[in-house]
């Protein structure tokens, strides 16, 4: 599947689940519920602004939304937690004014269509100093007396929710996340057209193989196609050779297991079915752009106060 495609088809399903019934409706139910803000994003990272006043939202962020240099870090923070969230699940931080920040991504198979985002709320109660440390960081000059005015008063005025019930919050919200990566899994099924049945099962018999020898006579009897057949069908609808795609998948598996703290890259390798070490950095490197090593950092080079919410 090109990358084009790839990105038509993200953009279909967000705005199919976006438009869909159990979204509205659970998103009514949680804002009622929590008191806090629920809104999907799409999985492009340019595409975050609060754009609208929504129910829940808070007035300081929405006020900081209003001045071009204060978006931008309002921005940067929300890339980076998105960023993040996309390769460890959900994932919380507090933003430079000390609000709390979450991003839960939404799947269809291995691709990400959109984040659910909540939070700006405190977990502690927010102070006179930590509004003027705040505005330090974004240069308050740039505001007018009346703005910063206003500013403080919306931050002195933002909700404030304990850490332990913040956390009950986001599991909630994680729960909705998956029903909603299945909902969205069905849509790309539905919507990929080139892909026939057979590819399908030899898809699903891929992943459940992945950490053994995976050959294409098997893949081929599984699809119930001849090898020359089945190898013409499943590029058309992969865009990938067997063997790229089978490496592709491997990757995927291999970048969720590299962040665990203690696990070594050698170990991993053969754990996701390599048969060499340099063989799984060939790949890497294909699929990913740098070395396993290079992703390590890439990853702790993120926010220090991001967290994965448990």
């Amino acid at each position: 599947m090109s990358g084009e495609r790839i990105h038509h088809l993200s953009e279909a399903i967000y705005q199919r689940l976006l438009e869909s019934k159990s979204f509205s409706e659970y998103e009514m139910a949680f804002r009622s519920a929590t008191g806090l803000p629920m809104r999907i994003v799409q999985a492009d990272p340019n595409s975050w602004h609060l754009t609208e006043h929504r129910d829940n939202q808070s007035k300081f962020c929405e006020q900081l939304n209003l001045c071009e240099a204060a978006c931008k870090a309002c921005i940067k923070v929300n890339r980076d937690l998105m960023h993040k969230s996309a390769i460890k699940g959900p994932t919380s931080c507090d933003c430079f004014a000390g609000l709390s920040a979450t991003s839960i991504p939404v799947y269809a198979g291995t691709m990400v269509v959109g984040y659910l985002k909540t939070g700006q709320v405190f977990q502690k109660p927010p102070t006179r100093e930590g509004f003027a440390e705040a505005m330090n960081q974004l240069d308050g000059e740039i505001f007018s007396e009346a703005q910063l005015k206003t500013l403080k008063k919306a931050y002195l005025e933002t909700s404030v929710v304990s850490p332990e019930r913040y956390q009950s919050m986001v599991t909630l919200l994680d729960h909705f996340a998956r029903e909603l990566s299945a909902q969205a899994e069905k849509l790309a099924i539905a919507a990929n057209e080139e892909e026939p049945v057979s590819i399908s099962k030899a898809r699903e018999y891929i992943h459940s193989q992945l950490d053994e020898s995976i050959t294409l006579p098997q893949a081929a009897r599984v699809a119930g196609m001849s090898e020359s057949h089945f190898c013409r069908q499943f590029k058309l609808a992969t865009g990938m050779t067997l063997t790229e795609y089978v490496n592709y998948a491997r990757i995927l598996w291999a970048k969720k297991e590299l962040l665990k703290p203690n696990a070594r890259i050698s170990e991993v390798a053969f754990m996701v079915g390599f048969q060499s070490l340099s063989q799984f950095n060939r790949c890497f490197a294909k699929f990913h752009g740098g070395s396993p090593s290079q992703y390590r950092d890439e990853v702790s080079a993120l926010p220090t106060s991001s967290k994965v919410a448990s």
